[in-house]
């Protein structure tokens, strides 16, 4: 256990240049065996990363468009259709622990009207954000502009693949040129092959080979190609072109094969289907590969001139292949300086001259060759995901300078001082009002028993101040729950609207627990004895419901106020046997819920997390059960070791991962009430055992409202005591709720008096 505890406040160290201290990221596109370049190009770039960086941590999260395809174990799948998913992937990736996230953006992969749904993710996300862009368009649509725009601002860096995506972005959508880097396609690396020899192998000596691969779709120019192949066949009649690829997936669902089979009867009208092979498959790399090298000429007679990338093009040159293109811009780019011929778009006749000039000098398709081998050498993979990762390394040095810094174990630890004024302003005759829009009371919403029991506590948990408002408070929020008594039905009501009227004859297993909570408190510590026998005679009068509620949490929050009772009265015979059978429920469920890695009650995480040990350690406490201590103590440090963000700080279990069963809890929206309720059992802990690491946990927790959290952003307001209502991913959720204002007050409450239990403790050790 102490070595459990003392982990969590282990950081990582280094002396590495923070550029180059990247230990995991997570890559965001698509994955083979989806059939799509974009799957193709994701895959080959996680491949590279793990193969050039074996250290490097690389998880893969692929949408997925719901064909049914088969993905490989390592490969994350987020459904592009559903808007949740996106949004509990950007969870999964910040609770992962990756640095950094690379996305592969290209319109039409994600889900939404123009692909909007991915902004749930990158918006839910802390990390940095480097995007590739596959496709820059000059005129989106407006539905198409407004998630691209939006990625382009929250992005660090933006990778396109030739200059001219550069330009686009500068000229049309104002990105500032430092945040864009050229990168072009990467390449396998592969030796310079003799065309003859690969023809041999794969039965085709003795012919002139010209070839294009990649999925078939109608703006790859096929057919401007088939018009070309009778004056390439005069010329050269033991041509043959190869189109090797499976129809693109999406003309499959709408229309089958239709546009194969209008290319195969067009060459069969024009005479020349035996010069022409189709290869309708989608052949894994190395397959490809090795029938590319066995290409004398390679084109891509593309019919967008737009296109800035082409994977199919890269790999052609990487190979050193002699090509023959339409000028798209990838191929304008790539192919310049004598790289590579280009002929105009839809030219049949312009195309047939430059292939067939191509096939007869031989010096001059060799020098095209070497040319292209050499131009490949610098697209090697390798390369390509170094430089990438550079941009990567520098996007997180940079978020790291600009994020705020925490520092409460820098400082003199000491509790905020007490103040009611929040709390005040929430009130009026009636109650504690339940939310609040920004600083101002909303009345909307009433009142709730849930927050009134809790600012009872409160009352009762004050030792020092202003005894006359005190006690004023006190008895309103004693009335409301005296209020909310329906012995007709022997629960409690929850909900009241403005108006004073009850929206509910009974309310929630919760609500009903939490306040039997509150009346033991009161009736062991409230500071005027009229308010302590009021609150006994309700608590024997409700304890009944004890027995009848379910919820393992409701069933905890019981048993506190049965431990608050029983300490003010040992025989109190009704708290001791509540106490006793909660304490037995919630050690049973711990032993049968437990798995390697889990050891927690249920198989889910929820809300107020820390009160099921809390309950088990107290009730040991009481009961003098050292097995229920031990049994809490081994809940609450796993409780503690998961609760843990970047550098050690604390992160409570945000509402994202409530009821995911056992996963590991994603970070967000972090509440309030999840750190009070740890400094609660923390402190109970310490109590039960003396170990002083259970004060430290205490005060990491609380270290979370002044600022030491992931965002390094306080939620507490000291002028008047309020607290924000949650930590989000981009910043504090600024209404400032009951909860949140009493989880604050609680806390400064409850470290208050762990200073004075710690510095009376130092005295005595000092004398």
């Amino acid at each position: 256990m102490q070595e459990q505890i003392r982990s969590i406040f282990e950081a990582p160290t280094g002396d590495r240049p923070p550029a180059s201290r990247i230990r995991h990221i997570a890559v965001v596109g698509n994955a083979l065996p989806r059939r799509c370049g974009l799957a193709t190009f994701t895959s080959h770039v996680v491949d590279a990363l793990r193969a050039r960086f074996p250290a490097l941590m690389v998880d893969h999260y692929a949408m997925d468009d719901g064909s049914g395809v088969a993905y490989p174990a390592d490969v994350r799948t987020i459904a592009a259709g559903d808007p949740a998913a996106y949004r509990l992937a950007a969870g999964l990736i910040e609770a992962s622990g990756a640095q950094a996230i690379w996305l592969q953006h290209e319109f039409g992969i994600f889900g939404g009207d123009g692909g909007r749904h991915i902004l749930g993710l990158i918006e839910r996300s802390t990390l940095p954000i480097v995007a590739t862009l596959h496709t820059v368009l000059e005129r989106p649509s407006p539905a198409e502009r407004a998630p691209f725009e939006a990625l382009l601002r929250r992005a660090s860096h933006l990778i396109v693949m030739a200059e001219r995506g550069r330009r686009i972005l500068q000229e049309v959508y104002g990105v500032e040129a430092d945040r864009i880097a050229v990168i072009p396609h990467g390449v396998p690396d592969r030796a310079h092959a003799d065309p003859e020899a690969a023809k041999a192998r794969l039965g085709l000596s003795g012919r002139k080979i010209v070839m294009t691969f990649g999925l078939l779709a109608p703006d790859k120019g096929i057919d401007v190609m088939i018009e070309a192949m009778p004056a390439i066949v005069a010329a050269h009649p033991d041509c043959c072109y190869l189109v090797i690829g499976a129809t693109h997936p999406n003309l499959v669902r709408d229309q089958g094969e239709a546009l194969r089979e209008a290319l195969m009867a067009r060459a069969e009208a024009l005479g020349v289907a035996g010069n022409i092979r189709f290869v309708g498959t989608f052949l894994e790399q190395e397959e490809l590969l090795d029938r590319l090298e066995a290409c004398d000429v390679y084109v891509t007679p593309y019919l967008n001139m737009a296109q800035i990338t082409s994977g199919t093009l890269s790999y052609a040159i990487g190979l050193g292949k002699p090509v023959v293109s339409t000028p798209y811009l990838h191929a304008a780019e790539l192919l310049d300086e004598g790289h590579g011929v280009l002929v105009p778009p839809r030219d049949a006749g312009a195309l047939a001259a430059a292939v067939s000039g191509l096939l007869r000098d031989d010096d001059a398709r060799d020098a095209l060759a070497r040319r292209a081998y050499a131009l490949g050498r610098r697209l090697l993979w390798p390369k390509a995901v170094e430089r990438a990762l550079d941009l990567i390394g520098k996007a997180v040095e940079a978020e790291a300078e600009d994020r705020p810094r925490t520092g409460l174990f820098a400082m003199k630890r000491a509790p905020l001082p007490l103040q009611l004024g929040a709390l005040l302003r929430m009130t009026d005759a009636t109650g504690l009002l339940q939310h609040g829009i920004h600083g101002i009371p909303d009345r909307n919403h009433g009142y709730c028993i849930d927050d009134n029991a809790r600012a009872l506590i409160l009352t009762c948990r004050i030792e020092k101040g202003d005894r006359g408002l005190l006690d004023q408070l006190a008895s309103t929020y004693a009335a409301f729950v005296h209020h909310g008594w329906n012995p007709a039905r022997g629960r409690f009501r929850n909900f009241m609207g403005y108006d004073r009227r009850w929206c509910e004859e009974e309310g929630s297993e919760d609500s009903n627990g939490r306040t039997l909570w509150a009346l033991g408190c009161a009736a062991a510590r409230g500071a005027d004895p009229g308010l302590r026998g009021w609150a006994a005679a309700l608590f024997d009068e409700a304890l009944p419901l004890a027995e009848a509620l379910a919820s393992p949490r409701a069933r905890a929050f019981a048993a506190l106020g049965a431990a608050e009772r029983l300490a003010a009265d040992p025989d109190h015979t009704a708290s001791r046997a509540i106490l006793r059978a909660v304490a037995d429920e919630l050690a049973a469920l711990l032993a049968a819920a437990r798995r390697p890695g889990w050891t927690w009650f249920e198989p889910v995480l929820a809300y107020d997390n820390a009160r099921l040990p809390e309950a088990l350690l107290r009730a040991g406490t009481a009961l003098g059960d050292r097995e229920l201590v031990e049994a809490g103590l081994e809940a609450l440090g796993w409780l503690c070791g998961i609760q843990t963000g970047a550098g050690g700080v604390f992160r409570p279990v945000g509402t994202d991962s409530f009821h995911r069963r056992h996963a590991p809890p994603l970070p967000y929206d972090q509440q309030p009430l999840e750190a009070q309720a740890t400094i609660d059992a923390c402190i109970a802990a310490r109590a039960a055992t003396g170990d002083g690491q259970w004060a430290e946990l205490a005060w990491r927790a609380y270290g979370w409202f002044i600022g030491d959290n992931d965002l390094g952003l306080p939620l507490a307001q000291t002028p008047d005591g309020g607290c924000f209502d949650g930590l989000m991913p981009h910043g504090v959720n600024r209404n400032q709720g009951a909860e949140s204002i009493l989880a604050l007050q609680l806390a400064n409450v409850a470290m208050i008096s762990l200073s004075t239990t710690l510095d009376a403790r130092k005295t005595r050790d000092a004398a």
